[in-house]
């Protein structure tokens, strides 16, 4: 495949899932359709909320357990698209026992179908551009949601409705432009390269879902409160998203993202503070929306870039991105039933602010811990590549030149060559004829001798000296 059909596919890419989002966006969760709707008939929208959202969620958690190819995933997307376009028709009607199994369906369909863009995301878009193109798809989305939005509060509800459908066919199309089948070498992850992002995983997960709480309370407890400004809202709401999307997409690769998750935290914490001190006017909304709308821009595209590069270290691109992303989901749903209590229970504005503001600082400790495992993951892997292309002799000579406390056995030599391919414990057992229980008595003293205490460590530490001599 050439650069050009490349650069083709990856804004086909790119436009297809925003389409697709925009119907998650517009309808099911952030936008006022599905509010509207239940407005008109005098419901209670959090129990159906909730349940779309929980459907959601398993949708993102199980799709990487049947989608394990480039064709599977194509199929999973359209297939997920259509269901989620037939499920909207009962909204047409009356409520009836319809609706709520409508927004099961459609919720763990289009969990299906965003976990599914992994691979389209790994397969057309370089490591390198990864963040460009997640900004670009969200930019996108929340563009098409609020003129959904607008013509929803402004026009007709059930005009935005077949507007969010429209969205759904739109994108079933553009997905049907894709190549058939993958043929960029980026697709392949090579063999030694995969693994190593579990733990760097794990911890990011906790910190999205432990910083997306916040989100929950937001929709729960800060939203409600500027209900007389609904009008204001539908335009309003995701405007400093974009434009923070916007700004940060322009930053170069080697920025130092761990600041920005400074600035946003700060940006929230000035939303709950401002709600604690100010009215419920127009100005404050806009100052308050401002500051927690551009707050989760930072964060959204800051675990949206790094689960993009994630994918160049994972076999199956569905589940890393999916298993990412429901961790987002699962912090919004336990945030809206934080905030529910909270609603439920009168407390004042300033005990809400105090929640929030415990919640934020929770994250703060956890940020030095995860940029440096995300750091360190990423040199890893950029080692990783870098060591295959080295010749035999080249890699032995890059073992020796590592400073180490104590000499290394002749041994421990050749377990520190097979960490450095890449090789997990088992494999090394494999190659040496010895137990695993050996390997990391073995790969323990290494790390001793180096006075480090992780394989990426190690590898980091290995770094400091030049490849290929």
């Amino acid at each position: 495949m050439n650069s050009f059909k490349i650069l083709n596919a990856r804004r086909l890419s790119v436009l297809a899932f925003s389409f697709s989002f925009a119907y998650l966006l517009s309808f099911l969760f952030e936008g006022q359709v599905l509010y509207s709707l239940m407005a008109l008939y005098g419901l209670s929208p959090g129990f159906y909320i909730l349940a779309a959202m929980l459907a959601h969620f398993a949708g993102l958690f199980s799709c990487g357990l049947f989608v394990k190819s480039y064709g599977i995933a194509k199929r999973v997307m359209l297939g997920g698209l259509g269901f989620c376009f037939v499920s909207a028709l009962p909204f047409f009607f009356a409520p009836s026992a319809l609706w709520i199994g409508s927004l099961i369906v459609s919720g763990y369909f289009s969990g299906c179908a965003v976990a599914a863009w992994g691979y389209f995301l790994k397969a057309f878009t370089p490591g390198s551009e990864r963040m460009k193109s997640c900004a670009d798809a969200l930019i996108c989305s929340n563009l098409l949601m609020i003129a959904v939005n607008v013509v929803a509060m402004n026009r007709s509800i059930l005009v935005g409705l077949s507007l969010s459908m429209l969205c759904l066919v739109i994108g079933a199309v553009l997905i049907c432009m894709l190549p058939a089948r993958q043929e960029n070498e980026r697709s392949q992850t090579p063999k030694s390269r995969m693994g190593g992002i579990k733990n760097p995983l794990l911890l990011l997960c906790l910190f999205v879902f432990i910083i997306t709480i916040n989100s929950g309370l937001m929709y729960q407890v800060i939203n409600p409160a500027f209900e007389h400004l609904t009008g204001l809202a539908s335009w309003y709401w995701a405007a400093p998203y974009i434009a923070v999307l916007a700004l940060m997409r322009s930053l170069p690769r080697k920025a130092n993202r761990s600041r920005f998750l400074y600035v946003g935290m700060t940006m929230m914490m000035g939303a709950f503070i401002s709600f604690m001190l100010l009215g419920r006017n127009t100005s404050d909304y806009l100052i308050m929306d401002t500051l927690m709308l551009g707050a989760c821009g930072i964060f959204d595209l800051f675990w949206w870039s790094i689960l993009g590069e994630m994918l160049d270290y994972s076999d199956n691109p569905a589940q890393t991105f999916g298993i990412g992303l429901s961790a987002n989901v699962l912090g919004v749903l336990c945030g809206g039933v934080l905030g529910m209590a909270v609603t439920s229970m009168g407390l004042p504005g300033a005990e809400v602010a105090v929640i929030a503001l415990t919640v934020v600082c929770v994250t703060l400790v956890m940020l030095p811990p995860l940029n440096r495992q995300l750091v360190l993951l990423l040199k890893s892997h950029d080692f990783l590549a870098a060591y295959e292309k080295l010749s035999r002799s080249q890699q032995t000579d890059l073992a020796r030149q590592g400073k180490t406390l104590d000499p290394l056995t002749v041994r421990e030599q050749e377990v520190l060559q097979l960490i450095l391919s890449g090789k997990s414990n088992r494999e090394i057992s494999e190659a040496l004829f010895i137990s695993e229980n050996t390997v990391k008595t073995h790969a323990r003293s290494i790390f001793s001798k180096y006075d480090v205490s992780s394989r990426a460590e190690l590898i980091s530490t290995l770094l400091k000296y030049q490849i290929g001599g």
